[in-house]
């Protein structure tokens, strides 16, 4: 009888919590969306299966050397981490925990090197989440690959598309000055580096949203990333309904001119100029906008064709299956099922929504001062949301005149709101680094 209790004792079933049964559920609901309905199925079904392994009770495999360490319940390891952690001889196991989680810097790197040299290793998705997005390679990587598979043609033949890219991210620091608003009035409890990585889902950019989060607002990552590729997913949802209600039948019917055709020599040089001259002026920008240009200018340098290729395929593609376990690791039940995540869907949601509609008023504006006419249903692809926000421009505009083709021209500002989301992750490091 002992030994069945014993083995009883050693399943995962026995020690289950009741958040971390939650969490499964919302893993299954992700790889429902997932597969079912084709919500972003590359990021989320790896997403939902790093949620589900990280919750497997007793399994470990989102804690580090020094959180294996903590929960070994060893006396004399527990009595080295007390007086590393700086806590009471009789200080509980959960609360050597908690000082961790919240500890500095300096002193979680010295909390692992404890764990370790004591003989500790830390669980897969940590170490995944270690080497992707700690790091902060994983999203650079996947910048590249984006830019290796960009067109710049659009945005050159008509560069005033540039502004409409850029009020779409209006929604990004309307969102972040929203969020300490609701703070200092006592609504929400947000530090300004939460905020910040809170207010970059407005640009429906999950690279950017995941770089901003590690950098700014690690603990909140699980729950930016989610709701960045959750919006980017139902960009076909959200979006119409805006673009309708800000424009008329007659401005949805507006035939946009041909574009001229863009030489290779400028797309050759515009990657480098974007890139020089942001770096120059905003340098804490330049690692994800040089990923970007750099990946670009293997496409249309057109000599280095077997590097774009992989950038575009083999390793994007690689990158993303570990961003996503990564990702996973984030989604524990004690980092994901409280307060914070649903304060960070709805601002998320508001921030998207906030860029969108900039991104149309910005054209009407400027139809309003410039001759040739702009059709606002573009403004809204303004957000980078590459390349699903052009085509809803492209739908919506086809609704309304089935000879009207937008897509091309949409593009001009979906490429500007990659630039954008970049330069608002650069002004955010570099303000609240």
């Amino acid at each position: 009888m002992q030994s069945l209790i014993n083995l009883w004792n050693d399943t995962g079933i026995a020690h289950i919590e009741s958040g971390q049964a939650i969490m499964m559920l919302v893993a299954f609901g992700m790889l429902y969306l997932a597969i079912k309905k084709g919500f972003e199925p590359l990021l989320l079904l790896p997403i939902a299966v790093g949620t589900l392994m990280v919750n497997i009770p007793g399994a470990g495999m989102g804690w580090s050397a020094a959180e294996a360490a903590i929960r070994s319940g060893d006396a004399a390891v527990l009595a080295q981490f007390r007086d590393l952690l700086g806590l009471a001889p009789d200080a509980s196991m959960q609360a050597m925990l908690d000082a961790y989680h919240h500890a500095t810097a300096g002193l979680y790197k010295k909390a692992l090197t404890l764990g370790a040299s004591l003989g500790f290793e830390s669980g897969m998705l940590y170490t995944f989440y270690s080497v992707t997005i700690a790091s902060g390679v994983a999203p650079l990587l996947i910048f590249m690959g984006v830019g290796a598979m960009t067109d710049f043609g659009p945005l050159l033949a008509n560069p005033k598309t540039l502004l409409l890219g850029a009020a779409a991210q209006f929604g990004i620091f309307g969102t972040v000055f929203g969020a300490v608003l609701l703070t200092d009035a006592g609504l929400m409890d947000f530090t300004l580096q939460q905020a910040a990585a809170v207010g970059i889902i407005g640009g429906a950019d999950g690279p950017t949203s995941i770089f901003i989060a590690s950098k700014l607002a690690p603990e909140l990552l699980g729950a930016i990333a989610v709701a960045a590729y959750s919006y980017m997913a139902l960009v076909p949802l959200i979006q119409p309904p805006i673009m309708k209600a800000l424009t008329t039948d007659a401005e949805r019917k507006i035939k946009m001119v041909q574009l001229r055709e863009v030489s290779k020599a400028e797309k050759i040089i515009f990657p480098l100029a974007i890139l020089v001259l942001v770096a120059l002026l905003l340098p804490s920008a330049a690692p994800l906008l040089g990923m970007f240009c750099f990946g670009n200018l293997m496409k249309e340098s057109g000599v280095v064709e077997r590097l774009s290729d992989t950038a575009q395929n083999a390793l994007i593609n690689t990158v993303t299956i570990f961003l996503g376990l990564s990702v996973g690791y984030k989604m524990s039940s004690d980092a994901f099922l409280n307060g914070s995540t649903l304060a960070i869907i709805v601002l998320g949601l508001i921030a998207f929504c906030v860029g969108t509609a900039a991104g149309v008023l910005m054209a009407k504006l400027m139809n309003a001062v410039t001759k040739d006419p702009i059709n606002p249903l573009i403004g809204s692809a303004g957000v980078s949301a590459v390349p699903m926000a052009a085509r809803v421009s492209n739908k919506v505009g086809l609704e309304a005149n089935p000879q009207n083709f937008l897509l091309m021209h949409a593009m001009g500002p979906n490429v500007a709101g990659v630039i954008g989301s970049a330069v608002a992750a650069g002004v955010m490091i570099s303000f609240f680094g």
